[in-house]
């Protein structure tokens, strides 16, 4: 069962970013402010859970929470900051983006910079253990999920619906094949060592 607090502040902001092994499309965070009451059996990381539980809880999400944002971070900054500095900069901007200051923040993983002189606990698979985490990774993925289908339709030869930017054999091959978009992170070895590719 996930814990519904990790610092016993009402206002409690938990945040995690989907897409950062991806070879195209933004990294996505979401910052997610839930009800202490709150509980739901289904809500885990969204990496254990299906496309269709996911999307059936966003809604639940959205509705019940508290406050919640989302932010994308698009290929060209995450080519000029790194991955790393990128998913930190989609969670904080996703912070931000939160219509009331938290108290304290959990985040997925072991590195953040410090928001603000808000206190913050970084919590490795935070997103199977805490509420709020696994909310904010529901999120994540769900609107970066809906950002890459739409994509889709400007350079469907990548199938991005399918494999929403991340390197599986068929995205390569395309890029192999059709070379990169505006969309592609150029900071990323987008293709395995024996070919190369003109960027």
């Amino acid at each position: 069962m996930l814990k519904s607090s990790f610092s016993e502040l009402l206002l409690e902001c938990g945040t995690d970013e989907a897409g950062r092994g991806c070879l195209a499309g933004p990294v996505t965070a979401a910052a997610v402010i839930l009800p202490v009451e709150f509980q739901n059996e289904i809500l885990n990381d969204s990496k254990l859970l299906s496309e269709k539980k996911r999307n059936f809880l966003k809604p639940i999400i959205e509705k019940e929470a508290l406050y919640f944002s989302y932010a994308h971070i698009l290929p060209k900054e995450i080519d000029a900051i790194n991955i790393l500095n990128a998913s930190i900069l989609a969670m904080h901007k996703s912070i931000d983006s939160l219509s009331t200051m938290p108290e304290f923040i959990i985040v997925d993983g072991n590195r953040f910079k410090p928001y603000g002189d808000i206190l913050f606990e970084t919590i490795i698979k935070g997103d199977s253990k805490f509420m709020s985490i696994a909310a904010a990774s529901v999120l994540a993925k769900t609107y970066r999920d809906k950002y890459m289908e739409r994509i889709h339709d400007e350079f469907p030869m990548y199938n991005w619906k399918k494999n929403k930017g991340y390197p599986t054999k068929e995205h390569r091959e395309a890029i192999r094949k059709y070379g990169i978009t505006k969309y592609h992170r150029k900071s990323f070895r987008l293709l395995p060592q024996q070919y190369n590719l003109e960027l």
